[in-house]
C-alpha cells in the first residue's frame, strides 16, 4: 500500500490551498489557491510544481479565492480535465474567478498608468495574473456533485463530498484508496465551519479517517462567543452614529457579507440601532446572495425563518463603479460593506482611502487578516498605511468582532477531529500561520495522543 501527497500551497501560511494525491495511478489536485499573502505573491506567477496537463482531475473543497483563485492559470498552462464541486461551490466559483479576473485588469491597468506617471517599474508585471476570457474557460471544467455521493474516479479510488459548513456549499472531502486487500481513507477539511452560526447548517461529523489534512487558520486561539455578535455590532453602530461618522466594513462577499445582512435586519428589527442606510459596495457580493436564494436546502431552520419575518429597510444594492462613487458625498452616517475581506483589493480600498483618515469614522474588521496584508496592517495599529499607492495616516476608530469568523477555532477543531471513532495514522497540519500551525499540532498530540506534523512547502509524504 503505497501512496502520495504533496504540499504545493497552504503549507506553514494561510492562503494559496494546493495538495497533490498520487494514488492508483491518477494525479488529483485539491484546491488550486490564489496566495494572497504580499510576501508570497510571486508564487501566484510561477509555474505549477507538476504538469497542469497531466492531472487527472481537480477536486474543489469550497469556492473561496485562496482555494480556486489560481484555476483559470492552471487551465491557461495545460489542464482541461474536470473540476469536482458542489453545485453551490459551482455557482459561486465562476463569480468569484470573473470578479479577479476583473480587479487584476483593472489594477493592472491603474499600476501601469501610476507607475508610468511616477517613471518606474512596480515588484509585480504590470499586466493581468489572468483576463476574464481566461477565467471564463474554467466554468464549463465544473463537474457538480450532490453531498454524500461517492464519485469513482479510478479503480480503487473514490471520493465524496461531505457538508463542513463555512461557507454556501463547503465541504470536505473524503477519498478512499483500495490496493490489493488494504484500504486507506484520505480526509482533505478544506475550511471547517462552526455550529450554532446563522444560515448555514452545521458542519457533519468528520468520519474514521487513516490520514487528515486539516487547516489552523485560528489553530491558535478561541472566538468570542457568537451570541455577543449582535451586541457588539449594535455598540460599533452607535457608537459611529453617535460619532456622526460612516461605518467601513470590510468584509468577504460570500458568506460574510450575508451574515451581515442577517444581524443588521435582526438589530433594526428589535430597535437596537437607528434606521441606516446600507451599501453593500460588491458587485461579487451582490451576485453571491442571488446564489444564495438558488440552495435554500442548505440554510439552517432559524434562517429559514427570519427570512420569512424581517427584512433591511435603507439596504442598497451597489452595482455600477459611477455608483459605488457617489457614496463617499453621502451627508450623514451610513454603513458600507465592500470587499474584499483583507482588503487586498477592490472597492474597499477606494472607501477606505476616502474614510480611514477621519477621526469620526470607523473601521469594523470582521473576518480574518492574514500577515502582510493592508487588513492585517491596519489591523495591528500602523499609524500610516499605503493604499492605492499612497502613505496615508490611520486616525479613523479600529474595531474587530472576532465571533464572526467562519473558521473553526481551536477548540472547535478539535471538537471535530474527536467525530473520528478511530486514531488516525498521521495528520497534516496546514492552512495557518507558523505559529498557529505548530500550536494546534502540538494541541492534537497532547489532547489525542495523535502523530501531527506541520508540513513545509514542497513537502512530499509517503503514505502506506
Amino acid at each position: 500500500m503505497q501512496f502520495h501527497l504533496s504540499f504545493f500551497g497552504a503549507a506553514q501560511n494561510v492562503t494559496g490551498s494546493q495538495y497533490l494525491l498520487q494514488a492508483n495511478g491518477k494525479n488529483i489536485l485539491i484546491d488550486c489557491g490564489l496566495y494572497q499573502e504580499h510576501d508570497l505573491k510571486e508564487r501566484n506567477w510561477a509555474d505549477f510544481k507538476f504538469p497542469p496537463a497531466e492531472l487527472d482531475a481537480v477536486v474543489l473543497t469550497h469556492a473561496h479565492l485562496d482555494h480556486c483563485g489560481l484555476l483559470p492559470r492552471l487551465v491557461t498552462q495545460g489542464f482541461n480535465g474536470p473540476i469536482y464541486c458542489t453545485r453551490a461551490t459551482a455557482d459561486i466559483a465562476q463569480i468569484v474567478l470573473q470578479d479577479c479576473a476583473k480587479i487584476n485588469e483593472e489594477d493592472a491597468d491603474f499600476k501601469r498608468k501610476r507607475h508610468e506617471k511616477e517613471g518606474r517599474q512596480g515588484p509585480f508585471p504590470e499586466v493581468p495574473l489572468y483576463t476574464l476570457d481566461e477565467a471564463n474557460a474554467v466554468p464549463p471544467l465544473f463537474k457538480m456533485c450532490n453531498f454524500n455521493e461517492k464519485l469513482t474516479l479510478g479503480e480503487g479510488l473514490t471520493m465524496e463530498f461531505v457538508c463542513v459548513a463555512h461557507i454556501l456549499g463547503a465541504a470536505f472531502v473524503r477519498f478512499t484508496i483500495t490496493q490489493k486487500d488494504q484500504t486507506r481513507t484520505l480526509v482533505f477539511s478544506g475550511d471547517v465551519g462552526r455550529k450554532n452560526m446563522p444560515i448555514l447548517q452545521d458542519p457533519s461529523p468528520l468520519g474514521p479517517a487513516d490520514y487528515i489534512v486539516i487547516e489552523s487558520t485560528y489553530g491558535d486561539r478561541l472566538h468570542g462567543p457568537a451570541a455577543d455578535i449582535p451586541n457588539e455590532l449594535a455598540d460599533v453602530i452607535n457608537d459611529t452614529v453617535a460619532r456622526r461618522g460612516n461605518l467601513i466594513i470590510p468584509s468577504f462577499a460570500i458568506e460574510r457579507t450575508q451574515e451581515l445582512i442577517y444581524f443588521l435586519a435582526q438589530l433594526v428589527h428589535e430597535n437596537k440601532i437607528p434606521h441606516l442606510r446600507t451599501f453593500i459596495d460588491s458587485p461579487m457580493a451582490v451576485k453571491v446572495s442571488d446564489v444564495f436564494k438558488r440552495h435554500p436546502y442548505l440554510f439552517d431552520q432559524d434562517t429559514v425563518e427570519l427570512s420569512r419575518k424581517i427584512r433591511l429597510p435603507g439596504l442598497t444594492m451597489v452595482r455600477t463603479k459611477s455608483d459605488s462613487k457617489t457614496i463617499n458625498h453621502i451627508k450623514g452616517s451610513a454603513i458600507i460593506i465592500a470587499g474584499a475581506g483583507m482588503c487586498t483589493g477592490g472597492r474597499i480600498k477606494h472607501h477606505l482611502a476616502h474614510h480611514i483618515s477621519d477621526r469620526e469614522n470607523t473601521v469594523l474588521f470582521v473576518g480574518y487578516q492574514a500577515e502582510n496584508t493592508l487588513g492585517r496592517d491596519i489591523l495591528d495599529g500602523h499609524k500610516r498605511v499605503r493604499i492605492l499607492g499612497e502613505e496615508v495616516p490611520v486616525k479613523a476608530r479600529i474595531a474587530k468582532i472576532s465571533g464572526f469568523s467562519a473558521h473553526a477555532d481551536k477548540q472547535e477543531l478539535c471538537e471535530w477531529l474527536e467525530t473520528n471513532p478511530t486514531k488516525p495514522r498521521h495528520v497534516f497540519v496546514t492552512h495557518g500561520e507558523v505559529r498557529a500551525a505548530h500550536a494546534f499540532a502540538r494541541l492534537v498530540k497532547e489532547k489525542f495522543g495523535w502523530v501531527a506534523t506541520v508540513p513545509k512547502y514542497e513537502t512530499i509524504a509517503t503514505l502506506r
